[in-house]
């Protein structure tokens, strides 16, 4: 278990004990950390963690605070890690998504209009300016939604539809632990979009499989971690 899941854990056995209740403000930072023995880095990084999946809430100026933790609520955040770091059958979803990916840029790249091409350019623009790592990852869904659009194939758009929603939250938690997350699928959304301009389908199935295979392999890190 890596120090920042450490922390996680710390915190919210702190929350299923009770000891911290809806509502409730957590300490000051300096003594949290002390008394969960931890660094304020790796405290920092749990509530940021905590705070993305909505059992924390951050308020700048007044302190961080657990949410109402609704049941709805609850369930969605502690499945967001059990997705992660339980459910091996995320890898299969990866493996099957960059197959599946590859193969529809390919045919984008002989398909796709002027116009389609455009908006993935604006969207990369976009990406730039996100203010969250899910305002991040909606604009990534939404950037392969239309490379599938571009392939003309009405079956790999269901079918990738499907396999992104399951790894939504993979790509989120991998945005919130690995900081050049968002740099890098910026880098490789440009490189695949030039490769769709250039009418080049062998370039871009090729950065097609490098982009989802980043994510595979962090995924496959981090579970190797949590196993270890």
């Amino acid at each position: 278990m890596s120090v920042t899941d450490d922390a996680i854990a710390k915190i919210k056995e702190m929350i299923v004990s009770g000891e911290l209740r809806p509502g409730d403000r957590l300490p000051r930072e300096p003594d949290l950390a002390r008394r969960l023995g931890l660094s304020r880095n790796s405290l920092r990084e749990a509530v940021r963690a905590l705070s993305l999946v909505r059992i924390l809430d951050v308020r700048q100026g007044d302190g961080t605070y657990v949410t109402s933790l609704e049941p709805d609520v609850l369930l969605d955040a502690m499945s967001f890690l059990v997705d992660l770091h339980h459910d091996r059958n995320v890898m299969h979803t990866l493996e099957a998504r960059r197959v599946l990916e590859a193969a529809t840029a390919a045919l984008a790249a002989q398909h796709i209009r002027e116009d389609e091409l455009a908006g993935l350019y604006r969207l990369i623009d976009e990406a730039a300016g996100c203010a969250t790592v899910e305002e991040f990852v909606d604009n990534d869904l939404e950037f392969h939604r239309r490379i599938a659009l571009a392939s003309r194939n009405p079956v790999l758009v269901t079918l990738l539809d499907s396999l992104a929603s399951r790894t939504s939250r993979a790509r989120i938690w991998r945005g919130v632990m690995q900081g050049d997350a968002q740099a890098r699928t910026l880098t490789e959304h440009r490189a695949i979009a030039d490769a769709l301009k250039a009418r080049r389908p062998d370039h871009a199935r090729a950065w097609a499989t490098v982009h989802i295979g980043g994510v595979e392999e962090w995924v496959s890190l981090a579970l190797a971690a949590d196993l270890g």
